[in-house]
């Protein structure tokens, strides 16, 4: 039995999911189409599903922050900088910032 699985991964982007249904029930919509704000960051990234993709878009539970109006994320490469992004912020500037290995 294997112990160890390889990934292509550079980094993961961590979105709390709590934070993410509270806004769609507010009727916040991230991105040109009114999406949730993983499924809009995953047509701009481009991002692909499982371990063979770049990077990895995760959504995880509960981050005990809860933003009026927000959600909460976090990229792995800074894990002491969490972000709180608000609908009418720029998808397409995000992704870039998101998805540039410094």
């Amino acid at each position: 039995m294997k112990t160890e699985i390889r990934s292509n991964w550079s980094h993961a982007i961590l979105v709390c999911k709590k934070c993410s249904k509270k806004a769609k029930k507010r009727g916040a919509h991230f991105g040109r189409q009114g999406d949730t704000l993983p499924k809009a960051l995953k047509k701009s990234l481009g991002a692909k599903k499982g371990r063979k993709a770049p990077l990895g878009l995760v959504e995880v539970s509960c981050l005990d922050i809860c933003p009026k109006n927000g959600v909460v994320l976090v990229d792995t490469r800074t894990p002491g900088q969490w972000r709180i992004i608000r609908p009418d912020a720029d998808i397409d500037e995000l992704a870039r910032q998101l998805e540039s290995v410094e």
